[in-house]
């Protein structure tokens, strides 16, 4: 069994930056950052494929978001700058055992419970 617990969400105006969390008591193949606004279908921002730090960003994300790994700390992170109201949703920490370059939230099988991110106008 593989624990998920993210922080560093929080309420932010246009333009602001945050740093996500995702706290893991271990670190497997490749792991993962999601969102899910009210009313949407889950939306896969970042990966990153841990033995070799290895990272894939969608186009819709890629120059805004940065996902990274502490090995140190068993930790990943979503660096998020010049956020939109659009951003706003909650945020999920997800890991899969197998090597992923996909999105695909059907192929993650550990989830943390998420941390909301509210950006204002």
């Amino acid at each position: 069994q593989v624990r998920l617990v993210e922080s560093g969400g929080g309420s932010v105006q246009t333009g602001g930056s945050l740093r996500l969390s995702c706290a893991a008591s271990q670190f497997t193949t490749t792991m993962a950052w999601f969102r899910q606004a009210p009313g949407s279908e889950r939306e896969g921002l970042a990966l990153i494929r841990t033995r070799y730090a290895s990272t894939m960003h969608p186009a819709s994300v890629k120059d805004r978001f940065t996902i990274s790994q502490d090995n140190a700390k068993n930790t990943i992170y979503l660096q998020m700058n010049s956020l939109k109201p659009e951003d706003t949703a909650m945020y999920y920490c997800a890991a899969a055992l197998q090597p992923l370059y996909t999105l695909d939230e059907k192929d993650y099988t550990y989830w943390g419970q998420g941390t909301q991110v509210t950006v204002s106008s």
